[in-house]
């Protein structure tokens, strides 16, 4: 069987991959909330006759094609959407205001939907257990690493595993990604910068958490252009800032936010700590006092298995052509793919969709976001060729 056959059926499902794609682009839900795209997850398997795991990280879903043994490897899809309101043109957009699916990750789910049914249709090829991680919360809720911690590597346990993401800034068609780090490591960071309130007549009286926390914005911005090797890219920026709610008060106190990035995870740990040195000791040479705390989850850096992304290049080679599989620079997005590299070999893939005729030219969490459909039958066509390919290797 050849990767060019794969395709080749691939496409002859391409309306229906695409028919499952629009069904979940219209009903976005935020992470932990994927009931209805977990149903609908479900209900495919069952009319494919796929058996599965469901309720894993609340509204994961885990499907496994196969003997049930091992060699085992793992295909993986995020499910959730993000609070944005959508403001493109497509006669399928979200019916949900301030809901969308603007990352792609309804694509990602139709692809392995998709490929489950090639899968399927080949079970008797297959050398061991595919499984399918249809995950929820990749944004911001680490789905990927509860999906892990509740077992979806164990009982077979994966040996490696793949992803897809669709990507605006490669030609449709087209894949890329790297060996090594390709997505950074990404957290958030709170502040609040506490002083004493008064008349905005009288500043003396008062001790001003505003121009301190001005002070501390100020002075973030310099851990990565003064302390940070130029050659290590780490990122530290303040999205949130809020104070005060009368023209002529100086507030108690003022809150920001923000996020992090770095390429590794000593890095990371290294920019968390000077947060927070730079934003007490500021406050403190004020007299003020600052709060600093790291809400959420810390997403580790995503790192490619240098063999596995040659394999890919190898397979892929003849479905797409050499001149479509791009060496891509690494990324300060985060992606919690990476809660499974941490534990095991595998490889992240961007999957092109940018096609001026079509519009899909903006980037992800944008409300223009689009996407050029024509490729996803090209992503179940890799999933498979994946599987098989790693399995036999």
């Amino acid at each position: 069987m050849s990767n060019e056959q794969i395709l080749k059926d691939a496409q002859q499902h391409s309306d229906w991959i695409i028919n499952l794609r629009r069904t979940l682009h219209k009903h976005p839900e935020l992470m932990y909330e994927e009931v209805k795209t977990s149903q609908l997850v479900r209900d495919t398997l069952d009319e494919l006759g796929i058996s599965y795991q469901s309720g894993l990280a609340e509204t994961g879903v885990l499907a496994s094609i196969g003997s049930g043994d091992g060699p085992c490897v793992g295909l993986r899809a995020d499910m959730d959407a993000l609070p944005i309101h959508e403001e493109t043109d497509v006669p399928f957009r979200s019916e949900v205001d301030g809901k969308m699916r603007a990352c792609g990750h309804d694509c990602h789910t139709a692809m392995l939907l998709g490929a489950a049914r090639l899968l399927k249709e080949r079970e008797a090829d297959i050398k061991g257990t595919v499984k399918l991680l249809f995950q929820p919360a990749e944004e911001g809720g680490a789905g990927g690493k509860r999906m892990s911690d509740e077992g979806a590597l164990d009982n077979p346990n994966v040996e490696r595993i793949f992803g897809l993401h669709v990507w605006p800034q490669l030609p449709s068609g087209s894949i890329g990604s790297r060996m090594g780090t390709f997505l950074a490591a990404a957290g958030e960071f709170d502040i609040i910068v506490k002083g004493k309130g008064g008349h905005a007549a009288f500043p003396h009286f008062t001790v001003d958490p505003v121009t301190t926390s001005a002070k501390v914005i100020t002075d973030l911005q310099t851990i990565v252009s003064r302390e940070t090797d130029p050659l290590n890219s780490s990122i530290i920026s303040v999205t949130k800032v809020h104070a005060g709610e009368a023209y002529n008060v100086i507030p108690e106190s003022v809150h920001m936010a923000g996020t992090i990035r770095a390429l590794t995870m000593d890095h990371f740990n290294w920019l968390q700590k000077r947060i927070t040195e730079a934003a007490t000791h500021i406050a403190a040479a004020s007299n003020c006092e600052a709060e600093v705390k790291f809400p959420g989850n810390a997403y580790p850096p995503t790192i490619n298995d240098g063999e596995l992304w040659g394999r890919v290049q190898d397979f892929a080679e003849p479905l797409i052509g050499g001149d479509n599989i791009h060496e891509i620079e690494a990324v300060m997005g985060g992606e919690d793919f990476a809660f499974y590299t941490e534990r095991i070999p595998g490889v992240f893939v961007a999957l092109g969709i940018r096609n001026e005729e079509l519009g899909t030219i903006h980037s992800v969490h944008n409300p223009l976001f689009k996407v050029d459909e024509s490729v996803l039958s090209l992503g179940s066509a890799l999933h498979v060729s994946f599987a098989f390919d790693a399995l036999n290797g």
